[in-house]
């Protein structure tokens, strides 16, 4: 019934191989993008961009660059928050420093601060692997923290030593700071999570995609028919780090407004990110997006059923939510490890030959 491809001819390599080769999915594709750029805008308020839409495309890139060192290298790490916390303190700096700049040019260069940051804590993936790198990694996640608490000049002298986004604005239109308005504030994420979403899905599908996916499945073999693990592993670690420290910098100057960096970018923060592409799916760009999806919305759900309908006390739908997190990341490592994305390509195969049986 859906997605036939009869009739669907193909005429060049180029057309075969592009992102989206059935014709309902490249459709499907651009009427999402119209809807998000050109309808939702119009619709939202204050709540719905801070309760929901902001965190969903913030941590929807996060998870994008994770997914890249851990879904796509075989790269694990559990420095996420950390990394965040570079993007957002090297954003702040540059704010602070430079307020006559554009913010996409604070966020971008923040994302490229943190890149470099990432690839100095991933040169002990050239030794270690699985398990020990995890707990290098770890590491990163709290020295990096530390050093945010202990150093003042990274919070400019603040006697709180937490820092808040001065007021900026793009084209006239205020993107930070409290006057700034939700849509503003949405599409201006919008637009870094559409390039991201576009950069890393070219990179995975073209030769640096798969020098990482090589490296994943078996790297004593892809090194021996000619792939670089030192250019491999470092670049997966520079491009990860790179959307993270985008993703900390719009957390801190667009959403939050105002970090202390032990609370925020905790070791839980990095925890959320890769339970995000754990329940979403390993190794798919669209895992991202509904890991990210289903943790931001998972919340307020609960919330609404719980708290607001059956009066349950708000501690209880707290711990509910962490059981339920824990219930369906251990439910998918068994069962689907790769996760939502994986369910999502099943049914997609069965609409193809409804009503026939497989």
């Amino acid at each position: 019934m859906f997605y036939r491809e009869a009739g669907d001819f193909k005429t060049s390599y180029v057309d075969d191989n592009q992102t989206f080769p059935i014709k309902f999915d490249r459709y499907r594709y651009y009427v999402v993008l119209a809807v998000a750029f050109g309808i939702i805008p119009f619709l939202i308020n204050d709540y719905w961009a801070n309760a929901l839409l902001l965190p969903f495309l913030i941590y929807a890139i996060a998870a994008i660059g994770l997914n890249i060192l851990v879904g796509y290298c075989g790269q694990v790490s559990l420095g996420t928050g950390g990394f965040m916390a570079v993007g957002a303190y090297a954003c702040y700096k540059l704010m602070t420093a430079f307020p006559d700049v554009s913010m996409f040019i604070h966020v971008i260069l923040a994302g490229g601060i943190t890149a470099i940051v990432g690839v100095l804590f991933g040169l002990p993936s050239l030794r270690i692997k699985g398990f020990y790198l995890a707990v290098a990694t770890l590491a990163a996640q709290f020295f990096l923290v530390w050093l945010f608490n202990r150093v003042p000049w990274f919070y400019n002298y603040s006697a709180s030593g937490q820092i808040n986004a001065p007021e900026r604005d793009v084209f006239g239109i205020i993107i930070t700071g409290p006057n700034a308005p939700a849509w503003a504030t949405y599409l201006f994420c919008l637009i870094f999570l559409t390039i991201c979403a576009i950069i890393a899905r070219n990179l995975t599908r073209g030769t640096t995609g798969r020098t990482w996916m090589a490296i994943r499945d078996m790297d004593i073999a892809a090194e021996i028919i000619g792939v670089n693990p030192l250019k491999a592993k470092l670049t997966a670690f520079a491009v990860s780090s790179f959307f993270v420290g985008i993703a900390g910098a719009l957390f801190f100057a667009v959403y939050l407004g105002a970090v202390e960096v032990g609370e925020v970018f905790g070791i839980q923060k990095s925890f959320l990110v890769l339970f995000m592409i754990i329940i979403g799916g390993l190794g798919s760009i669209f895992g991202s997006f509904a890991g990210a999806a289903f943790l931001v919305l998972l919340p307020v759900v609960l919330k609404v059923t719980g708290v607001d309908l059956l009066g349950w006390p708000t501690d209880i739908v707290a711990h509910l939510q962490l059981v339920i997190v824990g219930a369906l990341i251990i439910t998918f490592l068994i069962l689907e490890p790769h996760g939502l994305a994986q369910l999502w390509r099943v049914a997609k195969e069965k609409l193809r030959l409804w009503p026939f049986p497989h």
